[in-house]
């Protein structure tokens, strides 16, 4: 059985939290407005579900190939989870960074982002191959509505870079504790599911 509630708890706590895809579309959202910052996240959402398509036939063919490689890739997936809650917790600025922003620069930024790799082989690893196992057409669904959840964060950010930028800095304890806390339950239940 599919656990969908800790899927896309898992899947919205990771794509909403503050990382490269996100702070460029705030910071490109601010500088350039909504429409101006469209060609950088359709830029994102093409690059992201091709990552998203590549890193899940690479989990498939490892769960394939080494079984028991699921457990480590887990327990890894977990550490990482507890560190960014630490870092969230602990707290920290905002920064923007100008460089640029067109469809090209969203693109390309998926393949050095790290966060989304983590993102795809944690949910892989943990929620979907052990159900969908060897079925492409679920995969590939997965991985493009995995790929979806991190746009459509990404244009939140957009619309809302500087609201979101305010709010973060003037509650920022609150926040931050509340997505921690959201981290930390992400990676107690990568062992219940």
């Amino acid at each position: 059985m599919f656990h969908w509630v800790s899927f896309l708890t898992y899947a919205v706590v990771t794509a909403v939290t503050p990382g490269p895809n996100n702070l460029m579309s705030m910071s490109n959202g601010s500088r350039r407005g909504f429409w101006g910052a469209l060609p950088f996240n359709f830029g994102i959402w093409t690059g992201f579900s091709v990552v998203m398509v590549l890193c899940t036939a690479f989990c498939q063919a490892l769960t394939d190939l080494i079984p028991r490689l699921r457990t480590p890739m887990v327990a890894v997936g977990a550490a990482y989870m507890l560190y960014l809650a630490w870092e969230t917790w602990k707290g920290g600025e905002l920064t923007e960074d100008h460089r640029g922003g067109g469809f090209v620069s969203g693109l390309a930024l998926q393949f050095i982002n790290p966060k989304i790799y983590i993102y795809c082989i944690v949910s892989m690893e943990t929620y979907i191959l052990p159900v969908y196992a060897g079925q492409a057409l679920p995969l590939l669904g997965f991985a493009l509505l995995l790929a979806f959840i991190g746009f459509f964060f990404t244009l939140c950010w957009s619309a809302f870079g500087s609201g979101f930028r305010r709010l973060f800095s003037r509650q920022a304890k609150l926040v931050n504790t509340v997505m921690a806390l959201l981290l930390v339950y992400c990676a107690v239940s990568l062992f219940l599911a």
